[in-house]
């Protein structure tokens, strides 16, 4: 038999395969000249959604702006597991802050840059929700007041999970960490508190703000591209599953992120100088529960003593957050009940 040519055909992957793809429709984890920012060696968990993001996010920052950038890390996961003393594993220019300052650190990068008049040299920061939600967030909205020359992103599990799985401004409702046991009326985090920081980026009307997710990791490419073609200060809030934190298995993390998606729990959008601009609308909606029974942290809501009142408060949030958006292009599945009667509840 003659030689001939292997055809390969695109089944789902965004990383490998679509280097069969012209040049300019590649994604930056596609290309063999990537930086990889966040390289082999670190010892983030199995199924760690934040070691996924941050590498998308990172390589697409780098690309943007042709290698020319420096990072500010705030302790947490990400500082902790990919620099234990005296490795690291990342391959750029790289800083580490106090958990609460690396908004003001970046700033102060920016403006000795400023100062050297160094505008080629873009400056990136990066926390974790603890980081960012809560200790670091008086210098964040101080960031964004004074529309500081600064990309921050946030990479969402919805805890504290480096020091033990506590629960953060970001914890969701009902969900049990270290400080929100699964005990009396109202088990797991309590509702009506925490804080919505991409609604309050958006509000602080700054350049940009956009949500993502790892299981659109295109998305999360274009978002910091786009990102890092403007000037002044910008926001990135990313969902990112922790298997240990969620008691998740570590191969769903990028379908729970799809999932929470998909739910409606995290409107996925963009927003520049104060108006939403775009949305994400969910392809095929999902009842919560769908989302929740896959993880741990929110098996005292299901099984004998389960508490479908707990979920429905839920899945009243994620109505909400599509009428608030507008996700649904089909005007049927607008409500609650529809999801319900499809699943025969």
């Amino acid at each position: 038999m003659p030689l001939q040519p292997v055809k390969f055909y695109q089944t789902g992957s965004f990383a490998v395969g679509n280097r069969l793809l012209p040049l300019e429709q590649r994604s930056v984890q596609a290309d063999a000249q990537r930086t990889n920012s966040l390289n082999s060696g670190h010892r983030a968990c199995q199924g760690c959604g934040e070691a996924l993001g941050a590498r998308f996010a990172l390589d697409a920052a780098m690309r943007a702006t042709d290698g020319s950038m420096i990072a500010v890390n705030a302790t947490g996961c990400l500082e902790v597991f990919s620099t234990p003393y005296p490795e690291t594993s990342w391959r750029i220019p790289w800083l580490h802050s106090l958990f609460a300052n690396a908004p003001a650190v970046a700033t102060g990068v920016a403006a000795a840059l400023k100062a050297k008049g160094r505008t080629d040299v873009r400056v990136v920061a990066q926390a974790g929700d603890g980081g960012t939600v809560d200790i670091g967030f008086g210098c964040l909205s101080g960031m964004f007041e004074r529309n500081d020359d600064v990309l921050f992103v946030c990479y969402d599990n919805e805890g504290y999970m480096n020091t033990g799985v506590q629960r953060s401004s970001a914890t969701p409702p009902g969900a049990r960490t270290a400080t929100t046991e699964a005990i009396g009326q109202e088990p797991g985090n309590v509702f009506g508190q925490g804080k919505n920081v991409p609604l309050l980026a958006v509000a602080h009307e700054i350049p940009y703000v956009a949500t993502a997710t790892v299981s659109e990791l295109r998305d999360l490419e274009y978002k910091v591209q786009h990102a890092m073609s403007l000037r002044g200060a910008r926001y990135i809030h990313v969902l990112v599953p922790c298997p240990l934190g969620w008691q998740s298995a570590s191969a769903d993390t990028v379908l729970l992120a799809r999932l929470a998606k998909e739910t409606g729990l995290f409107p996925v959008f963009e927003a520049e100088h104060g108006e939403i601009t775009a949305v994400s609308k969910i392809r095929r909606r999902v009842p919560v529960e769908e989302y929740l029974q896959l993880q741990g942290r929110y098996g005292h809501l299901f099984g004998s003593s389960s508490r479908a009142d707990i979920v429905d408060r839920i899945q009243a949030i994620a109505d909400r957050n599509i009428r608030r958006f507008d996700l649904l292009d089909d005007p049927s599945q607008q409500h609650s009940s529809t999801v319900r009667a499809e699943r025969g509840s």
